[in-house]
């Protein structure tokens, strides 16, 4: 038989196993949309950030340190960029092989929705990740030490997030990100003469270890028993089948595919863009802490409840300090510090220096009138001691502190404010993430969607195992967004789709199942290893 008749048998024998065309190329309309795109929201960050600093009346940056603050938003941007068209594939992999939507669609589709997540999401997550930074460095993240973490642990992230991409292995830049910011703490402490175990939070690190764990077996259990639900509640023969052909499955199941793609998408651009905007917030208030480091949308009428909690809090530091005498707010500033450095914070010095800073702190700000009014030189300390609180009343307990309930909840609501006045988003932050992480989705997306779509099961996915894994996979990403837990979108929708394959008796592709386990194992090793080595470097650097 002739090749000329072979082609078209080889082409009909592809759509009968319901596989779809992934190789349709790109309009040149399309790329210069999303280069115009691309280039607006760069003009628009630099325009909203020359904004910022001159509504604060901040001096303009030297030439030196402007180029580094673009850099590292660059950077970061690319982290969420990379994150895109590594992460949300997965979003679209189950529309694109089920036919619900053609792959530009599904891409497009995806992005927007990203870009929605962002722009909506609570800013809970934004800075779970900060927090296990080392407090020295996040207090001096402004100089060359704090520019150094915050290259190190963004390009270890990316440079571990291309190289899975590479192999088109399904890998979480939550987990790329975690480990990276891991090595940076390692690292510092190990330069600076210490054994590096106090360089990390490790209470903290264990309980985002503990959802970015939770995620695979999630995705896996769940997705597995939802697809044996399915098969035993709705007898539809169906919506058990693979795809005939290139034709869209019936309406009602293709409209619970396009749902479940949207709410995982959007869901994901919601929890994973956050933690790239946490980091941004850390470069901006290094570089421009007048603009940045205290939330000047704070006006002057929630001043006096805000001086009246510190106050509160500040007699319940008082109770437990043991009567001693109140050190001055340098004293009580270092005291706090090097107690959270060395993770002990249930001392009566502590205690003391805490009631000592929280008094400062009130003062301050009813001397000035409000944040809003705080000068440029004295912003960054009151930042720092408001940071300091934050994260010292957050630790207490862990540090084996035991507070009445009424003390416990005064604190709660000190650092809730606390947390208001450091901890928040400007518009254009979100904006700019937004399109990175949308226009992300739309590149780079065919790696990925082809492995979780072709190479986890034996089988062509069904209609139900598509669905079941998305439907999971969503509900699991916005409940994290709810709590502010970091989880991994990859682990959950590709263990998800692995868990349909097992429920369904499809079989699974062993060795695509194992090294999407190595790439899950070896994450945190490989960013620990690259992002300190790269802080090693660079602190010789800056």
């Amino acid at each position: 038989m002739s090749d000329a008749i072979m082609a078209p048998a080889a082409r009909s024998g592809l759509v009968a196993t319901g596989k779809p065309s992934l190789d349709h190329g790109i309009h040149p309309g399309g790329v210069i949309a999303f280069l115009l795109v691309l280039v607006a929201g760069l003009g628009y960050a630099v325009f909203s950030l020359i904004a910022d600093m001159n509504a604060v009346h901040q001096e303009p940056l030297a030439v030196g340190a402007f180029v580094l603050l673009g850099l590292a938003l660059l950077i970061a941007l690319a982290f969420e960029f990379v994150n895109g068209f590594h992460d949300t594939a997965n979003a679209v992999a189950t529309v694109i092989y089920t036919h619900s939507m053609p792959p530009l669609v599904a891409v497009i589709w995806s992005g927007t929705f990203n870009f929605l997540g962002v722009l909506l999401s609570s800013g809970a997550v934004a800075y779970a990740i900060v927090t296990l930074l080392p407090v020295e460095l996040i207090l001096q993240v402004g100089s060359g030490a704090g520019y150094a973490m915050i290259f190190s642990l963004l390009i270890a992230a990316i440079i571990w997030n291309l190289g899975t991409w590479a192999m088109g292995l399904p890998n979480s830049s939550s987990h790329a990100l975690i480990g990276s910011v891991l090595g940076v703490g390692l690292a510092n402490q190990l330069m600076g003469g210490q054994d590096g175990t106090s360089g990390v939070d490790w209470n903290q690190a264990l309980g985002v270890f503990k959802a970015l764990a939770f995620s695979p077996i999630c995705g896996f259990v769940a997705a597995a028993l939802l697809l044996l639900a399915l098969k035993f509640t709705v007898r539809r023969k169906d919506l058990y089948e693979a795809p005939k052909g290139d034709a869209p499955p019936p309406l009602w199941i293709r409209g619970v595919l396009i749902l479940t793609c949207t709410l995982v998408s959007f869901f994901h651009g919601g929890n994973d863009g956050q933690k790239g905007m946490g980091l941004i917030m850390l470069i901006l208030i290094g570089a421009a802490p007048t603009a940045y480091a205290l939330n000047r949308t704070m006006n002057a009428d929630a001043t006096p409840a805000f001086v009246q909690t510190s106050d509160a809090a500040s007699k319940v530091f008082s109770t437990y300090s043991g009567g001693g005498a109140r050190p001055d707010a340098a004293q009580a500033r270092k005291t706090v510090a090097d107690a959270l450095k060395a993770k002990e914070l249930n001392k009566p010095e502590v205690f003391g220096a805490l009631s000592a800073l929280s008094t400062d702190i009130a003062a301050s700000v009813k001397g000035y009138g409000s944040l809003q009014q705080v000068p440029a030189g004295a912003t960054s300390n009151v930042r720092n001691d408001m940071y300091l609180a934050s994260d010292a009343i957050r630790l207490l307990p862990k540090s084996g502190a035991t507070l009445s309930e009424a003390d416990t909840k005064t604190l709660k609501g000190y650092t809730e404010l606390l947390n208001e006045g450091t901890r928040y988003i400007p518009g254009w932050v979100k904006v700019c993430v937004a399109l990175a992480l949308g226009l992300g989705t739309m590149v780079g997306w065919k790696r990925i969607v082809v492995t979780v779509g072709e190479k986890i099961g034996k089988t062509h996915l069904t209609y139900a195992q598509g669905a079941s894994a998305e439907i999971v996979a969503a509900g699991t990403i916005g409940l994290a967004e709810l709590y502010g837990l970091p989880v991994s979108t990859t682990h959950i929708l590709s263990s998800g789709v692995a868990g349909t394959m097992a429920a369904n008796g499809s079989g699974l592709q062993v060795s695509t199942v194992r090294n999407m386990a190595l790439a899950w194992i070896m994450t945190l090793p490989a960013a620990i290893l690259i992002a300190g080595t790269l802080f090693f470097i660079l602190r010789h650097v800056f």
